[in-house]
């Protein structure tokens, strides 16, 4: 008997991904291909998105399908950034419309997913210690999202609940603003990372500015702009990672108190910093705290469709889709 496989599509404002997993959840194929961003800009316009993706993701997907195309089962994308009413991007709309037509020709279902279920699927996937309690937090950390949900596991998959977000700036474009300041390459992440390894901690010190479940990132941004050109560039980009990490030291310690849950999984783009892992770490899985982090692999934590693969295969598995 044939071995069905699953595909996801993902298509952001970063990058237009594509991968395979097969029904043991074994990763077949991890296709991803950046959005180009001009030296000095923070990111693309949504016209250039979705002509960057529509000229992609044929490209990612011949060859794939060239070599497995008869066994895949279903077909996943990414429909819109999360799972609310309401949201919407238009990248997202090309990656649904090439799985729609793909599924459609293969004859499989097509299964509407978003980009922030796609992260923590990929979170639960990688992480070395993933949660194992039936309901934990999760912490979605990226360019165009700084969520905190609780997440209930149920067949096919699993819900969630906002229980809070920023009110401005996302961790991201805190993260990006100041690093294209600096000169940095967009988008700013891994770039303002290995600069801040040189950086002396304390020597710069940034605001954190926490009400609740509701944190905020335009008075830091603003206080690491004065900055630039005046601090050493390293222990500013030091600083802007530390903020970060007081921010969410604070929302965590509110939620954990609130909901009674310890377990806690970190993904999104700027969950691949390891200054920052190490921070929440360090302060929040302290005995005195007691909390569970985990972790997304660093591959798994930037835009990837491998986590929309293995919803594809989970939503198949509770439909009963025999392939």
């Amino acid at each position: 008997m044939q071995t069905r496989l699953f595909l996801g599509i993902d298509t952001s404002y970063y990058t237009c991904s594509l991968a395979l997993v097969d029904e043991a959840g074994r990763l077949l194929e991890d296709q991803r291909r950046p959005l180009a961003v001009a030296l000095g800009q923070r990111g693309v316009a949504p016209q250039e998105a979705v002509w960057a993706h529509l000229n992609a993701l044929p490209q990612l997907a011949e060859p794939v399908l060239r070599t497995h195309g008869r066994a895949v089962a279903a077909v996943a994308a990414s429909v819109k950034p999360r799972p609310v009413e309401g949201s919407y991007l238009p990248p997202f709309r090309v990656g649904e419309g090439f799985g729609r037509a793909l599924a459609a020709a293969l004859g499989v279902p097509f299964y509407p997913t978003t980009h922030q279920e796609m992260h923590i699927q990929a979170g639960l996937w990688s992480a070395d210690k993933p949660p194992q309690g039936h309901a934990f937090l999760a912490v979605h950390l990226s360019g165009g999202t700084t969520e905190l949900v609780r997440v209930t596991r149920r067949p096919g998959g699993f819900a969630e609940e906002l229980l809070g977000g920023t009110q401005d700036l996302h961790a991201g474009q805190f993260v990006d603003r100041v690093g294209v300041a600096l000169g940095l390459p967009f988008p700013a992440g891994p770039h303002l990372e290995r600069l801040a390894a040189s950086g002396v901690p304390g020597r710069v010190a940034l605001p954190s500015a926490v009400r609740g479940y509701t944190l905020s990132f335009s008075g830091p941004e603003s206080a690491a702009q004065r900055l630039v050109g005046k601090a050493e560039p390293a222990d500013l980009a030091l600083a802007v990672l530390h903020a970060v990490a007081r921010s969410l030291e604070k929302w965590l310690l509110h939620a954990m108190e609130e909901t009674g849950l310890r377990e806690v999984l970190v993904v999104g783009g700027v969950a691949a910093n390891q200054i920052l892992r190490e921070r929440l770490r360090q302060r929040l899985e302290h005995p005195a705290v007691g909390a569970r982090l985990a972790f997304a692999q660093p591959q798994y934590s930037t835009d990837n469709a491998v986590g929309t693969a293995l919803l594809a295969r989970e939503i198949a598995g509770a439909a009963g889709v025999t392939g």
